[in-house]
């Protein structure tokens, strides 16, 4: 019987160089090639549209920039953007992990219907989930007649927004948890509850340090497009200026106007917002990779 191998010798087996067939190594040309073409695609695509906005933003200078971005109902869009995702955020937090824990952990009926459903606004048009909300609490709407009568208002005012955000950004949560916790398995869950470990115990000690790089790379993507969305917003806000415009609204009354500076100076946030987001995506990957490899790796060598 050969003797199990010792943690040095995985070490050093870890550490030999892989073999890679000639045939899966493309010639060097061709690797020239596509990367040339992937290169000048983000530049005709990306970061020549990426320097337009900055440009045209301070085209007539900082002081004509800080005015537009500091003007009243400017500063009422970034009020009611940050209000919008500070609200549909955690709620999709919230759902995210309680989906993803109860989709990777249990078995149950209506599992694949859960599951579809938590897609559908990758699949459905954001113009016609902003249209669902006007069939729903619209002045003819279904329940529309009674708010009316009791003095709420879901449409053109800051409810109706905070729905719409809600309903398009909230599989991205639940859509980054679900296959890192299927992966990541149940053992050590239930291994806490043998040795005495409450439920609530558990998730913040076991599942929670799991999934916190998964967690938050979600949590970016929900709030880039929580800040970012436009159609479903669109819809239900009513272009109220000062009162239910959110920065992308903005952005479009003001070009509408020809008012192309201050139209772009406002663009310029959420062009900032978005250079934020994919640093921080990127650290995230790169965190919840190197995660993900040194699970097995530990789990190996502990073997």
């Amino acid at each position: 019987m050969s003797a199990a191998p010792t943690s040095s010798s995985l070490l050093v087996s870890a550490t030999e160089p892989v073999y890679v067939p000639k045939a899966l190594v493309e010639p060097l040309w061709i690797r020239i090639l596509l990367g040339t073409i992937a290169l000048l695609f983000l530049t005709l695509f990306l970061f020549v549209p990426l320097a337009a906005v900055f440009t045209e933003a301070l085209k007539k200078g900082w002081g004509v920039y800080l005015a537009a971005i500091t003007e009243d109902d400017a500063v009422s869009a970034i009020k009611l953007t940050l209000i919008s995702a500070s609200i549909a955020v955690p709620l999709n937090l919230v759902f995210g992990v309680a989906a993803a824990w109860a989709i990777a952990k249990f078995e149950f009926r209506g599992k694949s219907i859960l599951l579809t459903l938590i897609d559908l606004p990758f699949s459905v048009s954001p113009i016609i989930s902003g249209l669902i909300y006007v069939l729903i609490f619209g002045a003819q709407g279904w329940i529309g007649p009674w708010l009316r009568d009791h003095d709420i208002k879901i449409l053109f005012a800051v409810p109706g927004i905070v729905l719409a955000t809600i309903f398009v950004t909230f599989p991205f949560v639940a859509r980054e948890l679900i296959p890192l916790m299927q992966a990541q398995g149940s053992e050590e869950e239930e291994a806490a509850l043998v040795l005495g470990a409450s439920g609530w115990k558990t998730f913040w000690h076991v599942t929670l340090p799991n999934i916190k790089w998964g967690l938050l790379y979600g949590v970016i993507l929900c709030n880039a497009r929580a800040m970012g969305e436009f159609g479903a917003v669109s819809v239900v806000s009513g272009h109220i200026r000062g009162e239910t415009n959110t920065i992308p609204l903005q952005v479009e009354i003001l070009y509408n106007e020809y008012n192309f500076t201050a139209a772009f100076a406002v663009a310029s946030l959420l062009a900032l917002l978005a250079i934020v987001t994919l640093a921080l995506k990127s650290f995230i990957a790169w965190r919840l990779r190197e995660t993900i490899s040194e699970q097995p790796n530990q789990h190996h060598l502990e073997q």
